[in-house]
């Protein structure tokens, strides 16, 4: 049942003793936190005293946040995502779905399978969102983590606001253990500026709701310059000593082909050398790496997670379900053309 946040606010007086944190709620910084944040954006400072008593900071997820980050290689990250299950389910999915996906890659440009493969990648098409309620997720980064304090304090505040404009209830909404929400996995600035209401119920509801969901990542990925049709990824040859810097800069759309040329990368496919694109590589077998470059829609996908992995799983579970949808092959095995085989040419260099 919806309930607006009014009401919300003055039933956790009640509910707060159960819950309650006074600790959290007594400490300078919260209290200082609280206080310009109800300034800001016009919010009853007694109220948000009345939600944060019944927030819970949650220590493990500083525990998962402070494990050694261990990047694994591609041959190793890729079969997570990219398997014949996950193709499987992404084009049953996209076909109990496929008048949305249709209607919304026309309003937005966007290709139906590479938004069927986010939902894949990022939740598995709404079977794994989270568990953390979102507000002691935002919060125990936001106070217990100075290292992304800032950013999540500013995230939490978005959180605010988004529970004000949904009407709902502060306390139920449940996200990653980075409070990251729904199928799309939006952190709530995302949800803010990108959210859709697709089906016209006034709520942008991307936990329950496919139709917003879908509509949701076409509308993320068209504001962040996604072309339609346009090219994404192509393996390159490199004879280049400017390749680590090229690397460094894989987040940024700073060269065109005919600059990456000049410096050394030969796409073995014709492209606009007027295209933009940067350069980055996958291990494709152990102590083996090839180079490729990525277009303006691959650093899209990188918009919506910085990884260059992740955009490169996307793309390829993105075939696969295409593959298996047009085929009415649900058994998945369109995967099997998916990763490149260490070439006799030059195409990729081995690691030292």
């Amino acid at each position: 049942m919806r309930i607006t946040l009014l009401s919300t606010l003055l039933s956790f007086a009640l509910a707060a003793p159960a819950f309650a944190d006074d600790a959290l709620i007594a400490r300078p910084d919260v209290r200082q936190y609280l206080d310009e944040v109800a300034a800001s954006e016009n919010l009853s400072r007694d109220k948000l005293d009345t939600l944060f008593a019944a927030v819970q900071l949650k220590p493990n997820i500083i525990d998962i946040l402070d494990r050694p980050s261990t990047s694994r290689p591609w041959y190793q990250f890729r079969g997570n995502f990219v398997n014949p299950t996950r193709i499987k389910a992404g084009a049953k999915f996209w076909r109990a779905n496929a008048a949305t996906l249709a209607a919304v890659s026309t309003r937005y440009g966007v290709s139906p399978e590479v938004i069927v493969a986010i939902l894949g990648a990022e939740t598995n098409y709404g079977s794994n969102t989270g568990s953390f309620r979102v507000i002691d997720a935002l919060s125990t980064v936001a106070f217990d983590y100075p290292r992304r304090a800032d950013f999540f304090r500013k995230e939490l505040t978005q959180f605010l606001l988004l529970a004000r404009e949904e009407g709902e209830d502060p306390l139920s909404f449940k996200g990653s253990y980075a409070g990251a929400m729904g199928w799309p996995q939006f952190m709530p600035s995302s949800f803010r500026q990108y959210a859709v209401d697709w089906n016209g119920d006034h709520h942008r509801d991307i936990w329950n709701n496919a139709d917003d969901a879908i509509a949701s990542i076409g509308n993320y990925l068209a504001a962040h310059g996604w072309e339609q049709g346009g090219p994404t990824m192509d393996v390159v040859n490199v004879d280049s000593d400017q390749i680590e810097a090229l690397l460094a800069d894989k987040f940024n759309l700073h060269y065109t082909v005919a600059e990456m040329m000049a410096k050394g990368i030969a796409p073995l496919n014709e492209v606009d050398p007027q295209r933009k694109a940067v350069l980055f590589a996958l291990d494709t077998e152990p102590d083996f790496t090839r180079y490729y470059l990525g277009y303006t829609n691959f650093y899209v996908i990188t918009r919506y997670n910085k990884s260059t992995l992740y955009a490169s799983a996307v793309l390829e579970l993105a075939e696969g379900i295409k593959s298996a949808y047009l085929s009415a092959d649900d058994s998945g095995t369109a995967q099997k053309k998916a990763a490149p085989v260490k070439s006799s040419g030059s195409w990729g260099k081995p690691k030292h």
